[in-house]
Formats: structure tokens, sequence, C-alpha cells
């Protein structure tokens, strides 16, 4: 692997590694698979529109996985002070506060897209006229 390949941790920018995307693209599909049968098995039993919320669940895990893996951050570690460039379960400690500040930062930031995404999508699927 190149030096240009390999990832670097960058304070509130990229805390995860190859391994680590990758389990994020994970999240975000099966996510996608777990709303798509909910709603599936919503809209199929006849239930009526406002049970629909209830895809604010499943549509969350699938928009952090998504979100954390284009970022290249994951929110938890973020949160934690951690990071991972290496292989799975292999976490470092963030040393500088400042770092660990600009972390939380990206971090909330994330968690706030995914929450705005999954209601947007949660929304959309409640107003669909099925």
């Amino acid at each position: 692997m190149s030096q240009a390949n390999t990832p670097t941790y960058i304070p509130g920018s990229c805390n995860l590694g190859k391994e680590e995307i990758k389990r994020r693209q994970l999240v975000a599909i099966l996510g996608l698979i777990l709303s798509v049968t909910t709603f599936v098995g919503l809209v199929g039993s006849d239930t009526p529109a406002s049970a629909r919320w209830g895809m604010f669940v499943p549509l969350m895990v699938f928009s952090i996985g998504f979100i954390q893996s284009r970022r290249k951050f994951c929110l938890a570690y973020g949160f934690m002070g951690t990071f991972n460039l290496g292989k799975l379960g292999d976490l470092s400690r963030v040393q500088s506060p400042e770092d660990r500040k600009a972390d939380r930062k990206t971090a909330l930031s994330i968690l706030l897209q995914a929450s705005a995404l999954a209601l947007t999508l949660t929304i959309a699927l409640v107003l669909l006229p099925l």
C-alpha cells in the first residue's frame, strides 16, 4: 500500500481507517435493508400512515452509517476522544485537548446531520399517499 492511500488521523476531519469505514458502510446497508423491509411491512399490513413514524429508528441507523462512512469519521470515537486507523478494535487516544474539542464538534455535527436526514426521510414516508 502506498503512503498516499494510508489514512492519517486529522482532528475534526478523519478518525477512521479503511476497515472501520467498511464497517460503517455495512451499518448503512443494514440500516437501509431494515428500513425498506419495515416500510414494506407497514404498507403491506395496511397500517395507518402515522405508524410510519416508527421508520425514524431504522432510518437513523442508515443515516449514521452513511454519513460516518462518507466523512471518514466516527461520531462515537469523536465523543470518546479516540480514533482507529488500523485493524478493527485497535483504538488510540487523542492526546491534545484542542484535537478532542475539534473531534467532539465534528461528532455533534454528524449526529445532527444524521438526525436531520432520518427525520426528512421519515416525514417523506409518512406523507406518501400509500
